[in-house]
């Protein structure tokens, strides 16, 4: 595929210079970018001696803004594009790390490459639209329109900022996108998974992971935390840095 855009205009964050080792590629959440990972990429870097690269999508952060009006395709044309930037960065073989839209990424991008991705590991990834996920994006939106939301986004996105969250709250709210669903993916991926969700994840059912684990058969291990949301890396940093480090050890 061609894409609409020069790779180069996307912002990257790349940690640790260790030979022979694996690089881990960190996908952000529908509102994330670079800066909102806090320190947790450097800290599982160090913890694992593996490279890391962190990267903001278009639309996000410090990349180039937006060149077109999204379709409900677009979690796999972002998938296709961050094979595009692994070739360009000169990565083989990446584990991918990805949070809510960036695990939705990760699971495609590992479905339709299969050769090309050691490992994935995923939190709060999406494979298919729930009540509980347009009730939760409902809600970031009357965020956004009566609180200091958008002011806290202001500070990573700038003036993508209004772009940015309309993007996803909009395609997500529509009757079209409603039907959105990548289990048929998911059958493809043959590398190891860690498919992580918080029980009180406000945004999907712990059907999220039950039918990715099914579709992927041996290949995939759940982790399902008690008493943690949609940020189980924020909310519960040292747990998710044990237990993505131990199951980085065995792949």
């Amino acid at each position: 595929m061609t894409t609409p855009y020069n790779l180069e205009q996307i912002a990257t964050y790349k940690i640790g210079n260790y030979k022979n080792k694996p690089t881990i590629i960190f996908l952000h959440d529908s509102l994330g970018c670079i800066e909102l990972w806090r320190d947790f990429p450097e800290k599982l870097s160090n913890l694992t001696k593996c490279n890391a690269i962190v990267y903001d999508r278009q639309g996000y952060g410090k990349s180039l803004p937006f060149t077109k009006d999204r379709d409900v395709n677009y979690l796999e044309l972002e998938a296709d594009i961050l094979m595009q930037l692994i070739s360009l960065w000169g990565v083989e073989k990446p584990i991918l790390f990805g949070h809510s839209d960036g695990g939705s990424i990760a699971l495609i991008a590992a479905a339709k490459y299969p050769n090309k991705i050691k490992a994935i590991i995923t939190e709060g990834a999406h494979i298919f639209v729930e009540d509980i996920t347009l009730n939760g994006i409902n809600n970031a939106i009357e965020l956004y329109k009566t609180t200091n939301l958008k002011s806290k986004l202001k500070k990573y996105h700038g003036t993508k900022t209004d772009t940015m969250f309309w993007a996803w709250a909009k395609t997500w709210t529509t009757k079209k996108f409603k039907n959105w669903n990548i289990e048929h993916f998911l059958p493809h991926i043959e590398c190891k998974s860690l498919v992580i969700q918080g029980e009180d994840d406000e945004y999907g059912t712990l059907n999220q992971v039950y039918n990715t684990i099914k579709a992927t058969k041996t290949l995939g291990k759940k982790l399902i935390l008690p008493n943690i949301k949609h940020t189980p890396h924020k909310e519960n940093p040292d747990l998710i840095l044990k237990e993505t480090a131990a199951f980085i050890a065995t792949i």
